[in-house]
């Protein structure tokens, strides 16, 4: 049986998580989407699930790159590194537009590098792909990753 992908939202700044959302909304996906503001608690949250990843629901994660607590690149190297967690789609949504930073990103395996301010056009034709590819897309199981 597929389970829904639950869409984690990793944004500090409550404006951008607000207008990620709506934007997200307004494409169609109405997926559940699990916020947290610091990385702190997304860690937090990562680590709860990964020691229980037979009531795991498929993830993506929408990262940003520059949280209050830390960098969003540890939160891409512990998801990219971990054995269950590995196969989570990451889109880095960030307002770091350095062509270093992003390489590095693609190089520990995000899937995706959208610069904020998003152009509303660009961001809805993503969602609407992601929603397109939530609905055809059947997800690894974790237990089996």
């Amino acid at each position: 049986m597929n389970k829904p992908v639950t869409i984690i939202m990793i944004e500090d700044d409550h404006g951008h998580a607000r207008l990620i959302e709506r934007n997200i909304r307004r494409a169609g996906v109405t997926n559940e989407i699990t916020h947290f503001e610091d990385g702190s608690s997304a860690l937090e949250y990562f680590r709860r699930i990964e020691n229980e990843p037979a009531d795991m629901n498929p993830i993506l994660v929408l990262l940003d790159l520059n949280l209050p607590d830390m960098s969003g690149i540890d939160i891409l190297e512990y998801l990219k590194n971990d054995g269950h967690l590995r196969i989570a789609p990451v889109i880095v949504l960030t307002t770091t537009d350095d062509q270093l930073e992003i390489r590095r990103c693609y190089d520990l395996g995000c899937n995706v590098y959208i610069t904020k301010p998003v152009d509303y056009e660009q961001f809805a034709v993503a969602i609407r792909q992601l929603g397109l590819f939530f609905s055809v897309i059947k997800v690894p199981d974790p237990l089996n990753a």
